[in-house]
């Protein structure tokens, strides 16, 4: 099962998203389902690289409900600093499939509803982004390689935007650390040098990270940067620091 699904793409790095620690789950007898949860309070939240909180602190949350079939859906929130367009909230509405196709492999496939319900300009921030990712476990490292598109919306400007990652992560042996590291690569409406007030609407973004875990609980700590113009609080490089629990 995928949990937090939206942690990960939100490359608020130093998380647990990804980590190697797993969080605690709650199993119906005999249903089938596992429920999940998680919260986390991080300096600063970066969706890509880029602070969607201005580079200021945010609080973040989201359940997750799961069946051995391998079907999910999930909710996830964070506060966010984005004026009169986008308000205070993002929440984030996502569902999808997990599975193994052998012990070492695993696919995701799913699609994601950003929505921001406290924009005061009344304009079309919501958008849609089908996602997928394959994963896999080389001994004490896992490695994933993900896609996610969203389609020409007028979100998005009438743009699309493609956006192209990957992300490593291992633990180290007899100890709660893990290291972990993302390189990412937009081309659309999202990409950080057009988001910076630059031309171009291609660009990459990548962080490295350092996380604890004790139990439910982990804290890390992440440098995080983006190609394009730097704006101070927005897409400048940053050291981004997370303490999450998950139950």
């Amino acid at each position: 099962m995928l949990t937090s699904f939206r942690g990960l793409m939100a490359v608020t790095l130093a998380t647990a998203g990804l980590s190697l620690a797993t969080p605690a789950m709650a199993q119906s007898e005999d249903s089938g389902f596992t429920t999940s949860a998680n919260v986390a309070l991080t300096t600063d939240y970066r969706f890509r690289g880029v602070s969607l909180s201005g580079g200021d602190p945010a609080i973040q949350g989201g359940f997750d409900v799961a069946h051995d079939s391998g079907f999910y859906i999930g909710t996830w929130a964070s506060s966010i600093k984005g004026g009169p367009s986008y308000g205070d909230v993002e929440l984030d509405l996502y569902a999808g499939w997990s599975g193994s196709l052998s012990d070492a492999v695993g696919i995701d496939v799913g699609v994601l509803y950003y929505m921001y319900p406290t924009e005061d300009l009344g304009l079309d921030t919501d958008y849609i982004e089908p996602y997928a990712s394959i994963s896999a476990n080389l001994g004490p490292a896992e490695a994933t390689l993900g896609v996610a598109y969203a389609p020409e919306q007028d979100s998005l400007g009438g743009d699309d935007n493609l956006y192209i990652y990957t992300d490593v992560g291992f633990g180290i042996a007899d100890s709660p650390f893990s290291v972990t590291g993302h390189l990412g690569y937009t081309d659309g409406a999202l990409a950080p040098p057009l988001l910076a007030g630059a031309a171009d609407d291609t660009g990459l973004d990548w962080a490295l990270g350092l996380a604890v875990a004790q139990g439910n609980f982990e804290v890390g700590v992440s440098y995080v940067g983006v190609e394009g113009p730097s704006v101070d609080g927005f897409t400048d490089d940053a050291i981004v620091g997370t303490i999450s629990a998950s139950f």
